[in-house]
């Protein structure tokens, strides 16, 4: 468990890395880094819809009546008792059928247990979210549900699939504070985006929650870096995603996107090649064909380093020659990957604590203006999330500014059906095979054994 929340508590001094190198140099504003490539939203739920024929499960009068007093008090996770079908769970429990009761009490707890986990949220709601969420993995349902009716612990098995994060439990807190219905919905819908990441982080880890335009390192539950960072504008949005970081890369080349090559730097290429060159431009090709990359300098876009990322948006933290952009308070300017303030200590810390590397090492790769990979020992997630009410570390939240208008499509989910569920299928009964009587005769000499 995170011990510092990376939205209220100050940095922990688990580790300081000293450098005495140059700052990288602080050019002009209106440098241009690798452009997200973006990606169609998911539409298309992923919860599991049926499940493999198995015994309906049994369910005691106790252990229904758990569940139903979860639901009643379901309001307080964020949720809405109405999504599951308590009327019909109480006549359930009244009626006496017992067919009846296990099939509505598996369907209500496993379609709850599926929000708790996973989120309420259907996919289509979920704006540029492109995070993978393993603990359908590690929390399967059906066992889940086995176990709790077995050890009679049908509450405490649900209560179990909140998040862990300290974090969580500040929004779930405030949510009882709220004082109005559009401060309950703004909550509500960031305790719905942390139900779609990994319930446990990790034990190491980047995260950047781009409302905030902050990134943070946390490493044996700690905090132990906090970094202002420039976000993608509206137009080239910053994506959620997690990604693993496999190393940092110092002084790297950046090799330019079509789009970038278009705007501009192709026609210096055509008409002024030596003023191209200036800027450490190299080139092959020409026209459509054309590929440049910019080599490592004090002109180069991704600055001193870019961590390496690998996913299909083009996504990555890197540092800029553009310093000004971090004096802002609103800070949404990129083209979609994430610059990074401080990026000296930031590749430092990396190449460090993650690489094994002395910080003699890194200050020779730095100052040698070669491009040199820091292969991290252990690759660890980058969450690239967006929380758009977080704690404000006086024991209740603050709202940030939903930069890419990502809470309304959320927020207009509640009034429609949630994520389905897995639906319990009963056993076909055995295949009825009719008796047929064979009459046999006997014949002399023989005992009519047959």
């Amino acid at each position: 468990m995170v011990k510092n929340s990376p939205f209220s508590a100050r940095p922990a001094a688990a580790f300081i890395l000293s450098l005495s190198l140059l700052a990288a140099p602080a050019l002009a504003q209106a440098v241009k880094e690798d452009s997200v490539i973006l990606q169609p939203d998911k539409v298309k739920d992923d919860a599991p819809v049926v499940a493999a024929q198995i015994e309906m499960p049994n369910w005691s009068e106790d252990n229904a009546t758990a569940l139903l007093s979860f639901i009643e008090k379901v309001g307080d996770e964020g949720l809405f008792a109405k999504d599951y079908n308590p009327d019909g769970l109480a006549a359930a429990i009244l009626g006496g059928d017992q067919a009846r009761l296990d099939k509505t009490a598996t369907d209500t707890f496993l379609l709850l247990a599926t929000h708790l986990r996973d989120g309420r949220t259907p996919n289509a709601a979920r704006k540029q979210w492109f995070m993978v969420d393993s603990d359908g993995d590690s929390e399967p349902l059906i066992s889940l549900l086995t176990a709790a009716l077995g050890a009679g612990r049908v509450k405490e098995t649900l209560a179990t699939l909140d998040p862990v994060h300290p974090d969580f439990a500040a929004l779930k807190t405030s949510l009882k504070k709220a004082k109005t219905p559009a401060e309950a919905n703004a909550i509500r819908v960031n305790m719905e985006r942390w139900r779609w990441m990994p319930r446990a982080l990790g034990e190491r880890y980047v995260v950047s929650n781009v409302p905030e335009y902050l990134t943070r390192v946390v490493h044996g539950g700690t905090i132990i870096a906090t970094h202002k960072a420039v976000v993608g504008k509206a137009s080239t949005a910053t994506p959620q995603l997690n990604p693993m970081a496999t190393g940092i890369i110092v002084n790297p080349t950046w090799t330019l996107p079509r789009s970038i090559i278009n705007e501009g730097i192709g026609a210096t290429i055509a008409n002024n090649p030596a003023s191209a060159r200036r800027q450490g431009y190299t080139w092959t090709g020409k026209g459509k064909t054309l590929s440049v990359v910019q080599q490592p300098g004090a002109n180069n876009a991704l600055g001193v380093m870019k961590m390496e990322m690998l996913n299909e948006h083009a996504i990555y933290l890197h540092d800029t020659p553009s310093k000004g952009a971090f004096n802002a308070a609103a800070r949404a300017f990129s083209h979609g990957c994430i610059r990074t303030e401080r990026a000296l200590h930031f590749s430092g810390l990396m190449a460090v604590m993650f690489a094994g590397r002395s910080p003699e090492e890194f200050g020779e790769a730095i100052a040698s203006g070669k491009t040199t990979r820091f292969g991290f020992d252990q690759p660890f997630p980058v969450y690239v999330a967006y929380w758009t009410v977080i704690p404000d570390g006086k024991g209740g939240v603050k709202k940030l500014a939903d930069i890419y208008g990502r809470d309304a499509p959320v927020v207009a989910s509640f009034s429609q059906p949630g994520r389905p569920t897995a639906t319990i299928i009963a056993p076909a009964p055995p295949e009825v095979v009719p008796t047929v009587t064979t009459v046999r005769t006997t014949t002399p000499g023989t005992s009519g054994i047959y």
